[in-house]
């Protein structure tokens, strides 16, 4: 998801966003530990979008302010 898509939704639903995000790369990491992820690619992707939407997160909180 681009940084523009993260800026137009509201907090909730970036919390909610990111929740997802972190049980995905959860799942990911026991993956590679047990040697059944492919993928491996995926886990930098899923870092970048965790850091997309904590930015998004904090540019909120930042003008609220």
């Amino acid at each position: 998801m681009k940084a523009a898509d993260l800026r137009s939704k509201s907090a909730q639903e970036l919390e909610k966003e990111l929740l997802k995000q972190l049980e995905v790369q959860f799942k990911q990491n026991m993956q590679k530990a047990t040697g059944q992820l492919g993928q491996t690619h995926l886990l930098k992707q899923g870092k970048r979008e965790i850091a997309r939407i904590k930015t998004a997160l904090r540019e909120m909180a930042g003008k609220q302010s």
